[in-house]
């Protein structure tokens, strides 16, 4: 594999120049990319020139929630750096290992809002589908490492009996792909999902939670624009980024040809102690992601999920980091600050 081959030795601009000289038919194809997904932590500290020691990275974490990561999203990684915030996204600790108390495996208990196999209804007026439990990458701090995929796995049975849901109930006027990430489907079966979707004459809007344009730009291909392109529903696209060195230049050209299309994007961050809890982290953030034409739209606070408390951060520093960029943003730059539990009917703003 081409990536495989050039393992972020180079910097990003080299690899991105020798892969401007590469013939487009010797690129590998985003299925192939997604197919080659680093997931020995040995193998990403070495390209990375880390010891495991250096990092705190643990096999029983490992074991726990295994390591999944694009190459495209690796070479991103700063070498040497054993602190690296992308590289602390994915990376195996063993802080994940120790119990804390009040963190749950299923904190938002959405196992109570799951009425049948793929579909969560939490929420007035939206629905959202779980798609497909693979990942392009293992987030460490996600709050559904812990989901039960295996009972939400529906057959094409299945997936018309969520169809049918939705169809049934007026008062639907979204529906939120998610998973897993919606993206990490093929565009086959993505086609058949929102040609079921279309017609129902209540839906206004299909929303797609998804990483994918960021961890492997190239997914973004002319099937699935031309797919989102024929949807008579409005289309809103929330991508993950939690820090401005998730962009490249593969990025921006992935979100300008969604915009093109008339996809409307979002963002939603979680804030991640060592990651981004600093106000120049999240200034930097949000005027990356207008620069690639994202509006920043949720800053959220920790889901409490088991094996992600080392992440957390306080109420009272959050609020003063957000302070902090109301003074220096313009307020369409400033994320609302919110936080998600079970049980309520709506996102809390804090």
């Amino acid at each position: 594999m081409i990536l495989a081959a050039m393992g972020g030795s180079q910097p990003a601009d080299y690899n991105a120049a020798m892969l401007r000289t590469i013939p487009l038919s010797c690129q590998p194809s985003w299925q192939e990319q997604l197919a080659d997904l680093l997931t020995d932590p040995l193998e990403l500290l070495e390209l990375l020139q880390l010891t495991p020691a250096a990092t705190g990275y643990s096999l029983q974490a490992l074991q726990d929630f295994p390591m999944r990561v694009t190459r495209a999203y690796a070479q991103r990684m700063h070498k040497g750096n054993p602190r690296d915030p992308l590289l602390l996204q994915v990376l195996p600790l063993a802080a994940e290992m120790q119990h804390t108390p009040g963190y749950l495996d299923d904190p938002l208990a959405e196992s109570t809002t799951n009425p049948v196999p793929g579909l969560l209804h939490k929420y007035q007026g939206r629905v959202l589908l779980i798609t497909t439990q693979n990942c392009a990458i293992h987030c460490r701090y996600c709050f559904r490492r812990h989901f039960p995929y295996a009972d939400n796995r529906p057959s094409r049975a299945g997936w018309e009996q969520s169809i049918e849901y939705i169809a049934g109930d007026a008062s639907i006027e979204e529906v939120i792909l998610s998973g897993g990430d919606p993206l990490a489907i093929s565009n086959s079966h993505l086609d058949y999902l929102l040609k079921r979707l279309a017609p129902i004459p209540h839906l206004k809007r299909i929303r797609i939670h998804t990483r994918l344009p960021l961890l492997l730009p190239d997914r973004i291909d002319s099937t699935l624009l031309a797919l989102l392109d024929a949807l008579p529903q409005q289309v809103v696209m929330v991508i993950h980024a939690n820090h401005a060195q998730e962009f490249d230049a593969a990025v921006d050209l992935a979100c300008q040809r969604l915009r093109e299309c008339g996809v409307h994007l979002l963002n939603q961050s979680v804030l991640l102690a060592g990651i981004n809890d600093s106000a120049e982290a999240l200034i930097n953030l949000s005027q990356r992601l207008f620069a690639a034409g994202v509006l920043p739209y949720y800053l959220h606070m920790l889901d409490k999920v088991n094996g992600a408390a080392h992440f957390d951060v306080e109420a009272s520093q959050a609020l003063a980091l957000i302070g902090v960029m109301q003074e220096r943003l313009p307020g369409y730059l400033v994320p609302k600050l919110v936080r998600e539990l079970p049980h309520e009917r709506h996102k809390i703003l804090l």
